[in-house]
């Protein structure tokens, strides 16, 4: 792992506009994402955590360019990737990929699996020809765990960790530095999920790729990532190293998030916190710091303003117990 990022975001903020109420006169703004700012080093896993409907995968569409973000930066290995259009874009996606949370949609499932990994080499024109490519497709195939025998075979033919093995293959055909994994493994059994999570590991020690990991999953967080940062309702409410956020978890969301994971040693006591109502609608969000309706510590300046970051780089935090 390197220290010198090949991913910088700062200020990065995806605001929707929707239409409601009779005839759909009433417009409101979605603050989707507000606001962030994180970067990944080459050869290192950032986990983004957070509950459904945070902005998790906006994120990520929002950082490959897959949706344009409102406002913000977005560098990739120096490249402003938010002033790239056409075939500049197109061409500067063959080092950032995608993974997405449900393998099967993901795929055109009247193509063949073979010839679903070649697309992108073929779109970025990679390989001489398409014997070239397909023995290139061949090996992918046997690193990701599974044979040359499948290419002819279509999605519905193949399991579900299967088939994510078949997207990471796709993934890797381009040769990326950086994969957006959003969910990969949610939809899969447990024991399918920690077979994903080695693959992803030992991939990453073999091609010093760099994960953007999207997950709800602390567990996963533990075992993958190098840091986390913790997001709640369109913004991260803290960042760190693995080993601080948690162990020594600062924001009361986060700690409700770690009280949650279930302990294997019953003889570890470990408190509950149950928050309080649901996720506020991003279209509507609190006033002040946007937790702080849910938040068992809330004092009355949350409600007045958002917290402002404090910390040190090895571990952030926007909270007024930590100001």
């Amino acid at each position: 792992m390197s220290g010198t990022p090949i991913l910088e975001v700062e200020n990065l903020s995806k605001h929707f506009g929707v239409r409601t109420g009779l005839f759909g006169r009433e417009k409101r703004t979605v603050k989707a994402v507000n606001g962030l700012n994180f970067s990944v080093g080459t050869g290192e896993t950032l986990a983004l955590v957070g509950e459904s409907g945070c902005g998790k995968t906006t994120v990520g569409k929002s950082i490959l360019q897959l949706i344009r973000p409102t406002d913000g930066s977005v560098r990739f290995d120096n490249t402003e990737l938010t002033t790239l259009g056409g075939r500049r874009l197109r061409r500067a996606r063959s080092d950032f990929q995608f993974i997405f949370q449900d393998p099967y949609s993901s795929m055109n499932p009247r193509m063949m699996v073979g010839d679903i990994v070649e697309e992108g080499m073929i779109a970025q024109g990679i390989g001489r020809n398409r014997g070239e490519r397909r023995k290139r497709v061949e090996q992918l195939f046997t690193q990701v765990g599974l044979s040359a025998d499948h290419l002819p075979r279509y999605p519905h033919e193949f399991s579900g960790g299967q088939r994510q093995r078949i997207c990471i293959a796709r993934a890797l055909a381009v040769d990326p530095r950086l994969i957006v994994c959003d969910e990969p493994t949610s939809a899969l059994d447990v024991s399918v999920q920690a077979q994903i999570l080695n693959l992803l590991k030992q991939l990453q020690n073999e091609l010093a790729l760099s994960y953007l990991f999207i997950t709800h999953n602390i567990s996963v967080v533990a075992y993958l990532a190098d840091r986390v940062a913790v997001m709640y309702l369109g913004r991260i409410v803290e960042e760190g190293t693995v080993a601080n956020v948690l162990e020594r978890p600062l924001h009361p969301y986060t700690q409700a998030l770690l009280s949650a994971v279930p302990v294997v040693d019953k003889d570890t006591l470990r408190e509950i916190i149950r928050l309080e109502g649901d996720l506020p609608s991003p279209s509507n969000p609190p006033g002040g710091c946007h937790f702080h309706p849910r938040c068992p510590q809330a004092m009355p300046q949350c409600r007045q303003q958002y917290p402002e970051e404090t910390g040190q780089a090895d571990h952030r935090v926007r909270c007024f117990l930590h100001a």
